[in-house]
């Protein structure tokens, strides 16, 4: 019956058996004999069928809502069934750094657990050093950072892509109205970063160092926060995306430049070299396809 309800979710979702016949890949005929062998069994009419048309009973719509729990809550004890049979080999543990707002690590998860549904995903997040430290310890199988050392051997340095750098602004900062902005133009106005309490003197120094940011930081703890602190208007919130940010009617989002290019960093995944762990270079590949459509 399991077959029979998804079956009968694709016809609900497509509003076409003819598209939920190629999504199942199953002929049209099939999946509507499927429907009606669940409606025989259930004893209840599902679905009205009037010409080329179709619509859902009331108790029809009634099974629809449910059945989507169902399927979810089984599909999700399939997992975890054959995750616990196959053991820690089929888990992957993934950092990201605390400030990464992009869509890219979003995509990338959803494709990877449809291709591999087999293996349990773990998040963590950490500044650059906090999620180093994680990899190194064996807390981490994976991890996206930035490169701010010296590539060493032990690891595998995985390129993903340049993310450039904007200053995000209130429209009502003037600043906002510039089309390129430089730390010059932002010496006077504090510039907002992610970081705890016991990092954020290696983060302020690197973006000094990096950056040349001049004036006064701010520190936030996390990326809602900071941007929160940006639309008050109580600094720029320094934000890097691999694309262009989406234009808004309350925040702009200026390019930062540098000796007339924009600043920008790499992103690459890092995983240890000797890593026995499964999946890493499959997932690494599903999300730098995700950074390169972008």
């Amino acid at each position: 019956m399991i077959k029979q309800i998804k079956y009968f979710q694709a016809v609900v979702r497509y509003q076409s058996f003819t598209r939920a016949a190629d999504e199942c890949f199953i002929s049209q005929s099939a999946i509507s004999q499927q429907i009606q062998a669940l409606e025989n069994d259930l004893g209840v009419r599902l679905i009205n069928r009037e010409r080329r048309k179709f619509y859902l009973t009331p108790a029809g719509e009634f099974f629809y809502q449910k059945s989507l729990v169902l399927i979810s809550d089984f599909d999700r004890l399939c997992t975890e069934t054959r995750r616990i049979a196959k053991g820690v080999e089929h888990e992957l543990v993934i950092g990201y750094l605390r400030h990464y707002g992009g869509q890219e690590l979003n995509a990338a998860l959803t494709n990877f657990t449809v291709k591999f549904p087999e293996v349990f995903i773990q998040l963590v997040t950490g500044t650059h050093e906090e999620l180093y430290d994680k990899l190194r310890t064996g807390r981490a199988d994976v991890v996206i950072n930035d490169l701010r050392r010296k590539p060493s051997e032990q690891y595998i340095n995985y390129f993903l892509a340049k993310s450039y750098f904007y200053a995000e602004l209130p429209l009502n900062n003037p600043l906002s109205q510039l089309e390129k902005i430089t730390m010059d133009d932002l010496k006077n106005t504090p510039t907002i970063i992610i970081a705890p309490l016991e990092q954020r003197n290696i983060e302020e120094l690197f973006c000094r160092e990096y950056f040349g940011v001049k004036g006064d930081f701010l520190f936030a703890e996390n990326l809602s926060v900071a941007h929160l602190m940006a639309a008050a208007n109580k600094g720029y919130f320094l934000v890097d995306s691999a694309k262009k940010p989406e234009v808004s009617n309350l925040i702009a989002n200026v390019p930062i430049f540098h000796n007339d290019k924009q600043l920008y960093r790499k992103y690459y995944a890092f995983w240890r070299a000797n890593t026995t762990k499964k999946y890493i270079e499959q997932f690494a590949e599903i999300l730098k396809a995700q950074f390169t459509d972008a």
